[in-house]
């Protein structure tokens, strides 16, 4: 139930970013949401044992910063891709997440990677093309947003597991949001724009839901094993594609829903065999 309840809360904050980000620069919205989850996880860090500086303690400072600039970008790419292809067609392509992480779990990290998961690997990817349909008419390069999002996503779920070698979670969340913030407000504030009364307030909705949905995670992963959790985190495209749907007038085209049927079916082939091998 917490990760069902994550999930809402994250689909329903893209719903959020992708209005504000289509009505101000990305940049500035980005920047803004990060001021607050910075304080979050520095409030977060301030409640545990040792306080703020037992969470900032690392001995790899150069790989949390990458992980935490790399995620804020991550992020910048994927609201632009809400505001150009919308949520259904976005959250369908980036949910192949998992078998890049898969994919590069092997030549990145050493894990074994059987013939197996290689299979749903390759049965997700076909479900990629299926969606951004690359030789049907002209192929329209917006569509290349979400798959670089999601190989963003990948690359920072796989440095998160080589920090957590050496960090805590707490350690490599506390340097998320701090290393985030700083590089994000280095470059968003040059993209400052005025707001109206009513956007305010949806940028603070935005940015609670934010804190909101990384407590409920955490939660989560307090009373669960991760790998239990995971595969109900593709509930996320359902719950981003009716918002899509309902708020924004998006359609739902067929090819998107065989794709993501196929990408979410390898995605949870995948966490099934890695809970098996573990």
């Amino acid at each position: 139930m917490l990760m069902i309840a994550t999930t809402f809360v994250f689909a329903m904050q893209d719903g959020i970013s992708r209005h504000l980000a289509g009505e101000y620069n990305t940049l500035m919205v980005v920047m803004i949401r990060y001021w607050f989850f910075a304080a979050f996880v520095v409030a977060v860090g301030a409640r545990r044992a040792g306080g703020v500086r037992q969470a900032a303690a690392t001995s790899q400072p150069l790989l949390q910063t990458f992980r935490g600039v790399l995620l804020v970008a991550e992020i910048c790419v994927a609201v632009w891709g809400f505001t150009v292809l919308g949520l259904v067609e976005s959250h369908a392509v980036f949910a192949c997440y998992p078998l890049m992480i898969a994919a590069l779990s092997g030549p990145v990290l050493g894990e074994k990677v059987g013939w197996r998961r290689w299979l749903a690997i390759g049965v997700g990817f076909v479900g990629i093309l299926i969606i951004l349909q690359p030789g049907v008419g002209v192929f329209d390069p917006k569509a290349v947003i979400p798959l670089l999002s999601a190989l963003m996503f990948a690359v920072y779920g796989l440095t998160t597991r080589f920090a957590a070698r050496k960090d805590s979670a707490a350690t490599s969340f506390f340097w998320t949001g701090t290393t985030g913030m700083v590089a994000m407000t280095a470059v968003g504030i040059w993209y400052w724009e005025p707001m109206t009364g009513d956007d305010w307030i949806w940028m603070v909705i935005l940015c609670i839901s934010g804190a909101l949905g990384h407590f409920l995670l955490i939660r989560c992963y307090e009373v669960a094993e991760a790998s239990s959790v995971q595969p109900f985190a593709f509930l996320q495209l359902v719950f981003a594609s009716a918002l899509g749907v309902a708020a924004f007038g998006e359609a739902i085209h067929t090819n998107v829903v065989i794709g993501a049927l196929l990408i979410v079916a390898a995605g949870l082939f995948t966490f099934w065999r890695e809970r098996s091998a573990s």
